[in-house]
């Protein structure tokens, strides 16, 4: 196979489109998160408890499709590379299905939604799984410039806090204009819209990146050996750790967010103006990353201050409400999505390099496997975190539609604000133990390189 420069300086326009790849999943992933719960619920009308069972489920399905899409994505080889056909060719499948699971039938029995929550919900995942694995996996495999991926990945955060910040400001305001005689319909149409965004998001990072970075050939390794390694590698653990906190912080509070701004706050509209205030923020702090980076010298340090302040302000908010307070809580959810946006660039620019150090410290390298179990540990904290969401609104008495009872009032505002900012501080307190700083990381590299003279991968 051709030589190829590893340590490659990455074009503009590749790292553009590596970020709208990132556009395109929260245009899926992100719509998902923060209405397909209360769409089920209200819209759908699916009972709290049917969808509470439905995330804890999906997640033993994806222990199960997870590591295998990760494992062939690292088996793929094709001329357009291992990671980017998937792009190509699962994209629009899954945008297919994205529109399927938001199609309500409140008509149909009970058993009948039951059915069809769980079938379009589970093909769904698989869908996203053969997207965003070998997506993730993609920025390692473009270069090992350990400033050119915290660059790659600060360009993926950035425009994933402008497609955020578009969705949650555009999303209730376009479900009413196009569902203004039936909200079904508005979901059903958005879906589409954002389906389409999904796959022309794809389409173009796959178009403009380019896969650098030789990888060895795969003999069959079992999973046992792969799992062994993986345990071996220090930094990758606790980056999981961190993923499977990030997962249960963000998607529990996401699904919380719209009931929070209906029933407690008591207007929905207001997740609008919410989410106007803190696109800016967003942008800003993804964008700092770097210059954090630059002074601390490691990712695992610079995620855990982000972490940390996310978590502080998060907990200050618990104390405002827009109708008394509306400045000092609007505030507060700017200064809260600032922190936030760096941590989420920080923490995905870590997975690349732990990939480097696993095969420096075992002699095994598996990307799209690692990559498989940092999104099942993220998969398996937003599973909890929704699943606990629906469980306790459910016991409690929600009621899809009414006036809620105090009861549930008190989950739904815990559950935006102390909840998820005492979890951020203990994920600040897990990052800190993370060592692997630029210099060691570097030095790592070099050691592979010397290997690689020694014994040629190909």
């Amino acid at each position: 196979m051709e030589s190829k420069n590893e340590n490659v300086k990455v074009p503009l326009i590749s790292k553009i489109a590596y970020g709208f790849g990132d556009v395109g999943c929260n245009f899926s992933w992100m719509f998902v998160s923060n209405f397909l719960m209360i769409f089920y619920t209200d819209v759908f009308g699916i009972s709290m408890a049917a969808v509470s069972a439905l995330m804890l489920f999906s997640r033993f399905w994806d222990a199960i499709n997870d590591p295998i899409v990760g494992g062939l994505t690292d088996k793929t080889k094709t001329k357009w590379g291992r990671y980017r056909p998937w792009l190509l060719i699962a994209a629009p499948i899954t945008a297919v299905l994205l529109i399927m699971t938001f199609w309500a039938h409140p008509d149909w029995s009970d058993r009948s939604k039951v059915i069809y929550m769980v079938i379009t919900y589970c093909l769904l995942v698989l869908g996203y799984t053969c997207v965003n694995i070998p997506y993730g996996t993609l920025c390692g495999a473009m270069t090992q410039d350990i400033d050119e991926r915290a660059k790659i990945n600060t360009s993926r955060s950035v425009s994933a806090m402008v497609a955020i910040g578009i969705i949650n400001i555009i999303t209730v305001p376009l479900i009413g204009k196009l569902g203004s005689q039936s909200a079904k319909t508005g979901y059903l149409l958005v879906a589409i819209i954002y389906g389409c965004i999904f796959a022309a998001c794809h389409f173009f990072c796959f178009a403009k990146t380019k896969e650098q970075v030789i990888m060895p050939e795969k003999d069959k390794i079992s999973i046992k050996v792969q799992l062994r390694a993986v345990m071996q590698n220090r930094p990758y653990i606790l980056a999981l750790i961190g993923q499977v906190l990030f997962g249960f912080t963000l998607y529990g509070r996401n699904a919380d967010v719209l009931y929070y701004f209906t029933y407690v706050e008591g207007n929905a509209s207001y997740y609008t103006t919410y989410s106007m205030c803190i696109i800016i923020p967003s942008i800003i702090g993804a964008a700092c990353f770097q210059p954090v980076f630059r002074k601390l010298n490691n990712k695992g340090r610079t995620a855990s201050i982000f972490a940390l302040f996310t978590g502080i302000s998060m907990l200050c908010m618990f104390f405002f409400n827009v109708k008394e307070t509306s400045a000092a809580f609007y505030t507060l959810a700017g200064i809260t999505q600032f922190f936030f946006s760096g941590f989420n660039t920080a923490i995905y620019a870590i997975i690349p390099d732990c990939v480097e150090y696993g095969e420096w410290k075992t002699g095994l390298r598996n990307d799209g496997f690692q990559y498989a179990f940092v999104s099942l540990g993220n998969k398996i904290g937003m599973a909890i975190g929704t699943a606990l969401l629906a469980a306790l609104l459910g016991k409690y008495g929600y009621v899809a539609n009414q006036v809620q009872n105090p009861a549930v009032l008190s989950i739904m505002r815990h559950s935006f604000t102390t909840i998820p900012g005492v979890l951020w501080i203990v994920t600040a307190i897990v990052l800190f133990f993370y060592r692997l700083n630029k210099k060691r990381y570097n030095e790592i590299v070099e050691d592979l390189k010397k290997q690689d003279k020694i014994n040629p991968r190909y």
